[in-house]
């Protein structure tokens, strides 16, 4: 009888496919961190008062923050070739690891679907301006769907992209990223340069970084500071969990680390930069501030007249979206969803249920409150995805000391068995700190009369990334000491 805990998806990684480099690593984290939301993210920063260079050290202080983690539990994925579901079994239990599995997964799913949609976008503009259609979208809109046909069209054309490569499966992934990483960076690259020159043409480009901080205090940047840098953590929050599904094909800890440390800071503050900097650009050239690229390319086309620059910078927002997608927001699921039936639900099964997810959400309309998707909910879901990434990091290196029964973790029967009640216990304790402000934020009312809570609780969750991880390593350490040990010897 098949092992009701293991699949060739789930099983460790043979040593003959664990033929991830350094560089592949870093080109898998530049096709994730370049796309739009990276683009649009210093808007929200700004809008509230910070000047560009503020916004980029905020940026950047966040991933170097998520960084440690996501190379902390890049660790036992490439030490001992097993996923993210598997690993969070050695903490909550062979059943219990269900639940920061599908946790992780849902979000990933929102993501797909926007994503999706973002790209749906792009070949919808592109169609567009070759003059293939003609359509008014908002008179010829589907009620009862909220988009028009050609659009519909357009989403299900990029969807079906996304589900020819994830039945191919995780090495079609990696090519991707491999060859996409390159032409992202250069793509980038080239519409900074194109921003320089346009305003040095009109100008000066010292108008760019003339943009000044609207704080009149220290007090009142903080304020500020403090919720965008958990919400950069936040970002990245989701992968902090699950990059053992990218770590378990590397060839060493040099390769995931490095790999990790080269591609994901400088690439989010890059591009974060380089999103700044255009769009002051276009206030400069067009007269009002531009940060949403596809918007942006159809200016650039309408003032040019030349098609093709329509044509190749929506193609470039196209592998952008893509490389984004698959890797961020596709693998995690698959891996999540073959976790609750191994025998029933593959690697390509559980992809595919995602992006049937992705479509049922309908994530065009998400997309119209896209800010508060971003700010609000990553905030939000770093509160509980913050005590889950403490209770692994305590279980593996504090209490086992990074030595695994590798073979326990696909035992029915074994030390792991069903659900450990504890590292349940210790993540509800280490959310609800931080439950209060979630309510307040998410129903609009933190800093008004009609709050739920009093004030104290959106000061808290202002940090809950920053709350939740450390109670959940200090309460777990306590009720899990001397039931978590270190595996006799490694089994590596």
């Amino acid at each position: 009888m098949s092992n009701p805990l293991s699949n060739p998806d789930l099983a460790p990684t043979p040593d003959d496919q664990r033929t991830w480099s350094m560089w592949n690593i870093a080109a898998l984290w530049v096709g994730m961190a370049v796309c739009i939301p990276t683009y649009t993210l210093a808007a929200g920063m700004i809008s509230q008062g910070m000047n560009w260079w503020q916004a980029v050290l905020t940026v950047m202080l966040g991933n170097i923050i998520v960084l440690i983690p996501m190379i902390l539990n890049g660790h036992p994925g490439t030490k001992y070739g097993i996923p993210f579901p598997v690993l969070a079994r050695a903490s909550f239990g062979t059943r219990g690891a269900n639940v920061p599995a599908i946790a992780r997964a849902l979000v990933a799913c929102g993501w797909f679907g926007i994503q999706t949609w973002i790209g749906a976008a792009a070949i919808y503009a592109i169609i567009s301006t070759l003059g293939w259609i003609t359509e008014d979208p908002e008179t010829a809109r589907i009620a009862w769907l909220g988009i028009s046909p050609w659009q519909a069209a357009c989403f299900v054309a990029f969807w079906l992209v996304h589900l020819a490569i994830i039945v191919t499966g995780i090495n079609s992934i990696k090519w991707l990223e491999t060859w996409a990483a390159p032409f992202l960076i250069a793509s980038g690259v080239a519409l900074l340069i194109w921003a320089l020159m346009k305003v040095n043409q009109i100008g000066s480009i010292s108008d760019l970084f003339k943009t000044e901080s609207r704080f009149e205090k220290p007090s009142e940047f903080w304020r500020i500071f403090f919720p965008q840098l958990t919400a950069m953590v936040g970002f990245w929050a989701t992968l902090s969990l699950n990059i053992p599904d990218f770590t378990r094909y590397c060839r060493s800890q040099k390769s995931q680390t490095l790999g990790q440390l080269i591609g994901l800071p400088p690439t989010m503050t890059l591009f974060c930069f380089i999103g700044i900097i255009v769009t002051a650009a276009t206030l400069v050239i067009f007269g009002e501030a531009i940060w949403e690229p596809v918007e942006l390319v159809q200016k650039l086309g309408d003032q040019s007249g030349a098609r093709w620059v329509v044509v190749l910078a929506m193609g470039a927002l196209l592998l952008a979206t893509l490389s984004t997608n698959l890797a961020a927001n596709v693998v995690s699921p698959a891996n999540g969803f073959s976790n609750i039936a191994p025998r029933l639900i593959s690697f390509r099964t559980g992809g595919v249920i995602t992006c049937l997810i992705g479509i049922a959400i309908m994530p065009w309309r998400l997309y119209n409150d896209l800010s508060a998707y971003i700010f609000t909910w990553l905030i939000g879901y770093s509160a509980l995805l913050g005590p889950i990434a403490g209770i692994m990091l305590c279980d593996y290196f504090i209490l086992r000391r990074t030595r695994l029964d590798r073979d326990a973790l696909y035992d029915p029967d074994g030390a792991h068995k069903g659900v450990n009640w504890r590292a349940m216990i210790v993540l509800v304790l280490s959310v609800l700190p931080n439950l209060p402000g979630f309510i307040n934020a998410a129903t609009n009312t933190a800093g008004t009369p009609e709050a739920h809570f009093p004030a104290i609780f959106d000061t808290i969750y202002s940090y809950a990334w920053f709350v939740g991880l450390p109670i959940a390593v200090v309460l777990y350490a306590i009720l899990m000491a001397g039931k978590a040990k270190p595996a006799p010897r490694e089994t590596p």
